[in-house]
């Protein structure tokens, strides 16, 4: 599905920003500390934008095509990067520490993202 190519390809660039700013425009405005979950949040988002150009190609026709586990796959990651890597930007930031309480949450979502494509590459791959 192009939307994920997309997503993936936004989510890349913007984690990529991110990092720059972390490792530039937050250094000695908060602590290492704080320095080091901006970082978590930016490594994370990448590896999640790099998962969901990687569901963009599956769904291509000559792969695996509309397989519904990988739209949730994609929708998943999606989440999970809004919810962990956003709830650490936002925790960075504020170091409002309530605001770690969300993160597993957006970890769960990759977790289940990921068993979604698993689960697709095991019904629909020879």
């Amino acid at each position: 599905m192009k939307f994920f190519l997309i997503a993936g390809a936004v989510n890349a660039l913007i984690s990529v920003g991110m990092g720059a700013f972390g490792a530039h425009g937050l250094e000695g405005k908060v602590t290492d500390h704080y320095i080091a979950i901006w970082e978590t949040a930016a490594r994370y988002q990448m590896y999640h934008a790099l998962g969901l150009i990687l569901i963009g190609i599956l769904q291509s026709q000559a792969l695996l095509g509309a397989v519904s586990q990988l739209n949730w796959a994609g929708w998943l990651m999606l989440a999970g990067i809004v919810i962990f890597s956003g709830s650490l930007y936002v925790l960075a930031l504020t170091q409002i520490g309530i605001l770690g309480a969300i993160t597993p949450i957006g970890g769960v979502a990759f977790i289940a993202g990921w068993i979604m494509v698993i689960i697709a590459a095991v019904k629909h791959v020879g």
